[in-house]
């Protein structure tokens, strides 16, 4: 058997600190037993893609995917609005944020409006029909929390 050593390798199956150690088959000899170590690799490589996609699933779990949806729906509403009442492009747009999520904490909704008027004070065109609008919008949404980072 010959030996192969190698960080590159290490690294690529998720290996940390410290060089892992690889045996393989001469070619030619030992009837058949080059054909496990390729097996293996593809086993562990199918294992690693496997891991990565439960990993992806974990906030579509976390976040209802209809509840993200309907977010991400809602802020490019907003975005278009804001447009429109500014009177220029996302890029040449004020620095406006509209927090849905401070919006949602709010107590009520004079408390939502309150809000949205403080943050669109440099807008000279009406605001009144796009903060009735987001306020309907927004009803019945729930707030968003950051995803938790689970301690090892």
């Amino acid at each position: 058997m010959s030996v192969a050593t190698g960080g590159s390798e290490a690294a690529a199956a998720g290996g940390g600190g410290g060089g892992r150690v690889f045996f393989q088959s001469p070619r030619g000899g030992g009837g058949g037993g080059g054909g496990g170590s390729s097996r293996e690799e593809a086993v562990a490589a199918a294992a690693q893609v496997q891991q990565r996609r439960h990993q992806q699933g974990k906030v579509t779990v976390k976040y209802d995917r209809k509840e993200l949806r309907k977010r991400l729906v809602l802020e490019e509403w907003i975005v278009e609005q804001l447009g429109q009442l500014y009177g220029c492009e996302e890029e040449e747009m004020p620095d406006v944020e509209i927090d849905i999520d401070d919006l949602l904490d709010a107590a009520n909704e004079e408390e939502r409006a309150l809000k949205l008027q403080e943050t669109l004070v440099d807008c000279y065109k009406p605001t009144e029909e796009f903060i009735k609008e987001l306020l309907t919008r927004i009803r019945g949404m729930r707030k968003l929390s950051p995803p938790q980072k689970k301690s090892i």
